[in-house]
């Protein structure tokens, strides 16, 4: 039976999150405005008008070409692409064509079988967003707002060989936008949009059969339903004696289908030309220079560092860098508490994550500081409070702001190690529940946690467990 395999190559549209427009002074985001209302001559292209560069979009370019190892080119040139759509109000699109910001580069994306596939970029350039349509009972509406937002296209070289490889390159692409600080990366809102080039090929022959062209996906888990979808829509044409034909695809997320849009453009028929109201973008060597103090060390080099420096296993170290916040939050709660590295990452796994899942927020914007949760982990280590008391402690720490140490003073929560305080508490428990002290002494120990849990409650939690439940194995064996 002959096998085939997926050749694939994304073309990825991000949304830089500047203040303003690429060309205009106008509001880059409007996620949550009317329709219409961040629009002015120079982004609906009204006659006469002459756009200006933003130089921050540009600054945030060449911050994501550099983490992505591109040459960034010192002369870049914007070119009109022509098309005509209703949302395209100039009839045609600013854009970067034969000479863009940066060329080259690739990224490492680590697979679930422990392999890395890398990634090739063939260019990067920035460009203008189109406005965009909605169908309305039968009316085409038409919002302006996006016209103008500012735009990163990034296409990669034919390197990905399954949708399982193309959703973990959006995975670790959006991490590297994030960690950067140039996008939201939010695909539900449009910042990262992908569309997907899907062939295939006998495994192991040069010839590659046509390619096909996936468009309006908004979620990695689409991208991959998507590119699956019509993998095995090709196999089936192919091993049916037809030919592919080059179109381009819309994906249905609800119906789970893909439907022909329309056959497939060439670069020819934009009849790209330089664009005579703008200047060429020289990024002087001091220009790059500063840009490049504001490259952070990037997730992959950290993750590596995190299992080299402090002994973390893989899973930690991947959850802990997956989020730049987060990981400055564990290395500035290691800095504090040097001593064990692993213990602080559990907390943060297992503690701290809940609570950030709960809110919604970053760990930078937590009431919750590294320096409070390592007094929390030095008032357990004292066995000043339970780890019970201790994991009760962050949310309340995050509630009120105060320090944990106060909060166990105001409210009583020192743990109790008083022998003689915990063995009288203990009695009354047993002397109280004499059915179950019988089932306990016929056999069924595992009774022990239901004693210590009824002497846990009895204390308000401040018990020290180990020195009840051994006064409770005691005086059950008598």
């Amino acid at each position: 039976m002959t096998e085939y395999e997926a050749v694939i190559g994304l073309e990825t549209h991000i949304q830089l999150n500047t203040q303003s427009k690429i060309f205009c002074s106008c509001k880059a985001d409007s996620w949550n405005d009317p329709p219409n209302t961040n629009i002015c001559p120079v982004c609906t292209g009204l006659p006469g008008v002459l756009p200006v560069t933003n130089r921050v979009v540009v600054e945030k370019a060449a911050l994501l070409a550099a983490a992505m190892h591109a040459e960034i080119q010192p002369v870049s040139f914007f070119d009109r692409k022509n098309y005509f759509y209703p949302d395209l109000p100039k009839g045609y699109q600013i854009s970067q064509y034969d000479r863009p910001l940066a060329r080259g580069g690739y990224l490492d994306v680590p697979l679930p079988d422990g392999t890395t596939r890398q990634v090739t970029i063939e260019k990067l350039h920035i460009e203008e967003d189109a406005g965009k349509t909605k169908n309305d009972n039968g009316r085409r509406l038409i919002d302006f707002n996006r016209c103008g937002v500012p735009l990163i296209e990034m296409v990669t070289g034919p390197d990905l060989r399954s949708a399982d490889e193309a959703a973990q390159y959006l995975i670790r692409l959006r991490q590297l936008l994030r960690w950067l600080g140039v996008s939201e990366a939010d695909m539900e809102k449009a910042h990262l949009r992908c569309d997907a080039n899907v062939s295939i090929r006998m495994v192991g022959a040069d010839y590659l059969n046509p390619k096909t062209e996936i468009k309006n996906v908004n979620s990695i888990v689409a991208v991959k339903e998507a590119v699956q979808t019509e993998i095995e829509r090709q196999i089936r044409e192919v091993e049916a004696g037809k030919r592919i034909e080059a179109w381009t695809l819309e994906w249905d997320e609800d119906a789970g289908v893909l439907r022909k849009m329309r056959s497939k453009e060439t670069e020819a028929d934009y009849r790209y030309f330089r664009e005579p109201d703008l200047l060429p973008i020289h990024i002087s060597e001091a220009w790059l220079a500063h840009i490049l103090q504001e490259l952070p060390e990037l997730p992959l080099e950290r993750r590596a560092r995190f299992i080299s420096q402090y002994g973390l296993p893989e899973y930690d170290a991947d959850i802990l860098t997956g989020e730049r916040s987060l990981s400055d939050y564990f290395e500035a709660a290691v800095a504090l508490y040097p001593s064990d590295p692993k213990r602080v990452s559990n907390w943060l796994l297992n503690d701290l994550m809940r609570m950030l899942n709960e809110s919604g927020k970053l760990a930078s914007e937590l009431r919750l500081t590294p320096d409070y949760l390592v007094e929390i982990i030095r008032l357990v280590d004292a066995g000043t409070v339970n780890t019970t008391t201790g994991k009760s402690l962050l949310d309340k720490v995050e509630a009120s702001g105060k320090r944990p140490g106060e909060i166990v003073n105001a409210e009583g929560l020192a743990q109790v190690s008083d022998t003689g305080a915990i063995r009288q508490a203990a009695q009354q428990i047993v002397s109280a529940n004499p059915e179950q002290v019988q089932s306990y002494r016929k056999g069924k120990t595992t009774l022990i946690g239901w004693f210590v849990g009824q002497l846990m409650r009895e204390t308000r939690g401040k018990a020290d467990p180990q020195l009840a439940r051994s006064i409770l194995e005691e005086l059950l064996s008598e």
